[in-house]
């Protein structure tokens, strides 16, 4: 028997013997205390930016000079917290809000659109709240600052439509209108109509599902589809409105596939776009917002909280570094898309602190304040929850889904939908089986890196890839684990901003996930003859000592112990540590798996199927 195939046979009981995760080696602090530690850090900043103004720099990159359009309301909101955060009758505060005073002038006229808004008038109104504002902010800068932040500068009048920005915007500007209205500065009819924009985008695009499509119905699901109706909520809580019972339906169904993707080691979602330490703080605004309005029950409460404990202590210990002063998404090979690229570095970190600044004020008040999280999430999370599910987005032309499964200290999460304009070429809206450690996505891949999905080349130069077209998602039990399939009647035509149909090849795919064992297996059929210049498969691994048997891969250290593929001709192993192509959120990919098949005349149907063996 050959050595490699002998190493994918022994993966699955060499993985039995480390089912069930490790305790951990020390009690998780309870959130609060942990969050205490975010205001050293926006002190550090506080103290930097008087100093250097304009001219600040952090770690090589000058943050004034990048053109973040957020920067100046991400500065007012994350200096507002450490002034909010400030005794009254501390002897520094005098002289912080002169600090802030003169830091709020130097900002004032630099550019600071959509989310920038909403920070700086968040700031603004909890000022106001606070009795600071007077003193915070200059009467010639709050005049001026009242006739730039307003959302009239990405809604189009009078037809109340957003100018070239995603859906999710409308949620942005209901937020300004509506802290414009408690500020003073107008009445009630924009928040309303745009709410009312809003909610009828859900209801156009979500259908009876809940969750939002971030295109016109083009199929784009993410993270951010599942943090959406927590932010809704966020804003009427934080602007004094009643949360209605739609809402907190809503909130429930994100709460769910939040409690199913959850992962006793902190990490969370693991698909779509802008992740890093935004895919699990996602987790904490969702779950604080849930236990907050009730919609959790008890026991799920305690366990929502003990994983958001675990979520903040994550940030402090893996994504901040003490030696940069700052939260890290760009080095120690991790990767980023262009959106949160290095040059944000400043705004990131202001950001990110209020996100676990604000969600552990709502754990507060939702009576977890310095509560000792549970010891037994792992077991828990294990024993109460579905080993698997199928949530569904969207249905019609085409079907939108994530399936979770849970593998004892692993979690996968296959999300199968189109990616919509600029993102259905990039892996992380691949329809792939996204695990921490296991298969990720790398941010702004593009058609280049086709992640653990067939490539076919056409003699006529064509490159089409089964990414956008899901129809007919159907999940079932099957003996000893669960079957996913879907097919499509078209390939994905590459080079285009949007997925391109192209019916000369069909598919139909099955997945049948098991306890160690993933196995995707595509059956394509061609509408007529087609002269194919060669097919490619490439899977890049956090794996690393492997050795090639024809089409198995065993390797010696890592999550992935092997990787077998059948239907195309060969493989070879490449080691990629520290190429800038190869780097997932977390960190660096290791091997380049890439396996292929050349030239034939493509006449009747063609079998590819790839395992996975993890332990």
């Amino acid at each position: 028997m050959r050595p490699a195939l002998l190493a994918l046979m022994l993966a699955p009981l060499l993985a039995g013997l480390t089912f069930l995760p490790a305790a951990p080696a020390r009690a998780t602090p309870p959130l609060h205390r942990t969050v205490e530690q975010a205001y050293p850090q926006l002190d550090y900043f506080f103290q930097k930016l008087v100093r250097e103004r304009d001219g600040i720099t952090i770690d090589g990159r000058a943050p004034f000079q990048s053109h973040d359009k957020f920067l100046p309301g991400k500065i007012a909101t994350g200096l507002a917290d450490v002034l909010l955060h400030t005794p009254k009758d501390d002897p520094r505060l005098p002289g912080m809000l002169r600090d802030y005073a003169a830091i709020a002038d130097l900002t004032v006229g630099m550019e600071n659109d959509t989310w920038g808004i909403y920070y700086y008038m968040g700031a603004l109104y909890k000022l106001k709240q606070a009795g600071l504002l007077a003193r915070a902010v200059r009467p010639a800068t709050l005049d001026l600052l009242r006739r730039k932040l307003d959302w009239r500068t990405f809604v189009r009048q009078p037809a109340f439509e957003l100018i070239n920005l995603p859906t999710n915007y409308y949620g942005v500007a209901f937020s300004i209108a509506r802290l414009r209205l408690l500020m003073g500065w107008e009445d009630a009819h924009a928040s309303e109509v745009l709410l009312d924009k809003m909610l009828k985008h859900y209801a156009d695009y979500s259908g009876t599902y809940g969750f939002s499509d971030e295109t016109d119905g083009q199929g784009r699901f993410d993270r951010y589809s599942i943090l959406l109706a927590a932010e809704i909520c966020e804003r009427f809580i934080e602007t004094g409105l009643t949360v209605t019972p739609e809402l907190k339906a809503l909130l429930r169904k994100s709460a769910d596939v939040a409690l199913n993707a959850a992962n006793a080691d902190g990490t969370g979602f693991t698909m779509g776009r802008s992740l890093g330490p935004y895919g699990e703080t996602a987790m904490l605004e969702i779950l604080s917002t849930a236990a907050y309005l009730g919609v959790l029950s008890p026991e799920e409460k305690e366990y929502a909280y003990a994983y958001s404990a675990r979520i903040g202590e994550r940030y402090m210990d893996f994504w901040y570094d003490p030696a940069l002063h700052s939260v890290d998404m760009w080095g120690k090979g991790r990767r980023t898309d262009t959106y949160r690229g290095k040059h944000r570095i400043l705004g990131e970190n202001f950001s990110l602190l209020h996100q676990l600044i604000s969600t552990d004020d709502m754990w507060n008040r939702a009576g977890m304040k310095d509560a000792a999280p549970r010891a037994d999430l792992a077991a828990w999370l294990v024993r109460a929850r579905p080993a698997f599910s199928l949530t569904r987005f969207a249905g019609g032309e085409y079907d939108r889904a994530l399936a979770i499964w849970r593998d004892g200290p692993h979690v996968f999460s296959l999300s199968m939908i189109n990616g919509g304009p600029s993102q259905h070429a990039n892996s992380p809206y691949y329809p792939l089986p996204f695990s921490y450690g296991i298969v990720s996505g790398i941010a702004d891949s593009g058609a280049a890196h086709p992640q653990l999905l067939p490539k076919f080349r056409l003699a006529d130069g064509s490159e089409l890839i089964a990414t956008a077209f899901m129809k007919d998602i159907q999940a079932h039990d099957v003996d000893g684990g669960y079957r996913v399939t879907y097919r499509q009647d078209a390939l994905t035509k590459l080079g285009k901003n949007v997925p391109v149909k192209d019916t000369r090849i069909a598919v139909e795919t099955e997945y049948v996930l098991r306890h160690g064992v993933v196995t995707r297996t595509d059956t394509y059929t061609p509408a007529a003859p087609l002269d194919v210049a060669g097919v490619s498969l490439d899977f890049a691994s956090f794996s690393r000592g492997a050795s090639v048997d024809g089409t198995d891969i065993a390797f010696h250290d890592g999550a992935v112990r092997g990787f077998a593929v059948q239907g195309l001709a060969n493989c070879r192993a490449d080691d990629v540590a520290g190429s800038e192509a190869y780097r997932a959120p977390y960190g660096p990919m290791a091997t380049l798996a890439s396996c292929g098949t050349g030239a034939s005349t493509f006449d009747k149907p063609l079998r590819i199927s790839w395992t996975i063996r993890y332990e």
